[in-house]
């Protein structure tokens, strides 16, 4: 009995670390920059993006709850973990125009996304570039306006100097240039969607987030509801900024696979 149930548990953990070795990872050359990504699983391509001094690495714990529905693809954005560090200022658009130029090299022509912080940010500029390419998104502590210069203790802590307050960073990115850069381009995070701009996006949109966020401006998340016709707002209580995180992840993966598969039509209602 106990060596079956030694065999079972081996072949459990043998699978789980399967699951989490891409089948194809690479850096190419998109808009001048070198892009990295990698793929699991197989099925309608789901890509995965990072919040801001982050990178793909973040993603993986969560990979092997969506690959046997989703062809899943993590990707650094531009400036980030194996990407190509920072080399002019920092603009949203600009980097969903690096993710936009990857797709089209991986011809992808529909996708479902789901995006954490400035991943989410950059998702509403990738809406925008193609109105008809994301089929439907989950964007997690964003709204697609954003200004760090409504957060200056944000700016006074998150700096190269005190990169040991932030332990991420070493194991995300590839080099002391890759955090600097990225560190030194945090003051031009700013980022805004009119409502017209609003009411062009097309996908349907779950809007997660914490009421602990103090990075939210709730006033933008009722304007957000008003004009984006196809969104649901899913808040959590008692929650900060990694609303998909921690305790919260399995309700997270559960929500994710109900909306993006369109099994309800409104996840955010108990």
């Amino acid at each position: 009995m106990k060596k079956n149930t030694f065999l079972i548990i081996l072949i459990f953990l043998s699978t789980n670390l399967f699951s989490q070795i891409p089948k194809k990872s690479e850096s190419v050359l998109v808009n001048g920059k070198n892009m990295y990504y990698e793929v699991y699983g197989k099925g309608y391509p789901l890509i995965f993006l990072h919040g801001y001094s982050l990178s793909s690495f973040a993603w993986r714990p969560y990979v092997s709850d969506f690959i046997n529905d989703y062809e899943v693809y993590l990707i650094d954005l531009t400036g980030h973990g194996r990407s190509e560090r920072f080399k002019e200022d920092l603009s949203i658009k600009s980097v969903a125009e690096d993710l936009n130029a990857l797709i089209q090299y991986l011809k992808l022509d529909k996708i479902k996304a789901i995006g954490f912080s400035f991943g989410g940010d950059v998702l509403y500029q990738l809406a925008l570039l193609d109105t008809t390419l994301i089929e439907s998104m989950i964007t997690i502590g964003a709204i697609g306006t954003w200004d760090v210069n409504d957060f200056p203790q944000y700016q006074k802590g998150f700096t190269y100097e005190n990169r040991e307050n932030f332990p991420w960073l070493e194991t995300s990115h590839e080099s002391d240039d890759h955090i600097k850069a990225l560190m030194d381009q945090f003051k031009n995070y700013t980022v805004f969607l009119s409502d017209s701009e609003l009411k062009q996006i097309k996908p349907e949109v779950l809007v997660m987030m914490g009421d602990d966020d103090e990075g939210m401006d709730f006033d933008e998340v009722a304007r957000i509801k008003k004009h984006l016709t196809k969104s649901d707002i899913w808040i959590l209580p008692n929650v900060s900024h990694g609303a998909h995180e921690g305790e919260n992840k399995d309700e997270f993966v559960l929500k994710a696979k109900e909306f993006l598969s369109k099994t309800i039509k409104e996840v955010n209602k108990q």
